[in-house]
């Protein structure tokens, strides 16, 4: 026991200096001042690092004290992560959230995108065939309470008034707002988490999507009223159809990956199309609360059908810009 000691003792009194050394370089990496660090400060702690790594791996070997093997564990795990670990603040990292990762998420997902648009146009051109043909056709499409009296039997009158009939209190802006939020995000999450169904079930939510707008739009064109309800509608829905888009392309990639792994398991390649997926659904989730306050706030105060075309088109155009033109890609740091 007293030779381990005594070799215990030497290594430590042989290599305490470097390790002292790297503990100081580390405290000042962590606690938020690195640039009072030289050129040369900041390349030891790499060379450093490897040399606690090679101590410790000696103090394994030969059974030092478990003091010192824990000490020096502490110290190479804080080092690891100066050295190898993201060295960015949290507004950094929801910048970069913002400049890069969530745009590059959707285009990665463009194919995607295209099927989920496509399923929601067929669900919209087979809506609006099957209501001109038997307008009963309308509440299988638009649940009756949902309807809120808007349905075949309204009087063109009623649905104008429905059209530009604004809300007087901000008190109910909030509340209509709020639940419009609610329920969208809901059509959007599910149509994202049951991807992993080999994408039928999102298919069948995208369809059924574009069928209720399709027929919400039948009902208006038939009275006249085709071109003050598409400005109604797309003052929000030009974000938030887009949004449910997106939710259903990050599902369809999902399903893709558990239907067709390629060369990779299952379980690998639904992970990798889970972690763009994931990145693509926060966005959404920030797209449908645009949305809402746009269909809550902005759809009640402007009373003006060319106004709220032009605020559609406006929304259309920045997510457009912000999605798909083209960036150079972020340095590596």
């Amino acid at each position: 026991m007293a030779e381990l000691q005594l070799k215990s003792h030497r290594f430590r009194e042989e290599r305490e200096a470097d390790w002292r050394r790297l503990e100081w370089l580390l405290s000042r990496v962590e606690g938020g001042s690195p640039d009072r660090l030289s050129s040369n400060q900041l390349l030891e702690i790499p060379v450093l690092y490897r040399q606690a790594l090679s101590s410790l791996s000696v103090a394994r070997s030969i059974s030092l004290d478990q003091g010192l093997t824990d000490y020096l564990e502490s110290l190479c795990t804080r080092a690891y992560f100066v050295v190898y670990g993201a060295r960015t603040s949290l507004w950094e990292r929801i910048g970069r959230f913002f400049r890069h990762d969530w745009p590059a998420a959707v285009r990665g997902l463009w194919r995607e995108t295209l099927v989920a648009t496509a399923i929601g146009v067929a669900g919209v051109i087979v809506a609006m065939v099957l209501i001109r043909q038997d307008p009963d056709w309308y509440f299988s499409f638009v649940p009756r309470e949902l309807a809120a009296g808007r349905d075949p039997t309204a009087s063109a009158a009623f649905l104008r008034e429905t059209l530009f009939k604004p809300q007087t209190t901000d008190q109910g802006l909030s509340a209509l707002a709020t639940f419009l939020f609610t329920h969208n995000a809901q059509i959007a999450i599910f149509a994202f988490a049951l991807g992993f169904a080999f994408c039928v079930p999102t298919a069948a939510l995208m369809s059924f999507n574009g069928a209720m707008l399709s027929a919400f739009l039948s009902l208006f064109i038939s009275r006249g009223l085709g071109v003050e309800a598409g400005g109604w509608l797309f003052i929000h829905g030009v974000t938030e159809l887009f949004a449910v888009t997106l939710a259903g392309a990050a599902g369809f990639a999902i399903g893709w990956a558990a239907a067709f792994p390629g060369q990779a398991s299952r379980t690998e390649a639904i992970a990798a199309a889970g972690r763009r997926a994931a990145t693509v659904m926060v966005g959404v989730v920030l797209m449908l609360f645009v949305a809402g306050l746009l269909e809550g706030f902005a759809r009640q105060l402007i009373q003006v059908t060319w106004i709220r075309y032009a605020v559609a088109a406006s929304t259309a155009l920045v997510w457009g810009v912000y999605f798909y033109l083209p960036r150079p890609e972020p340095s590596a740091r």
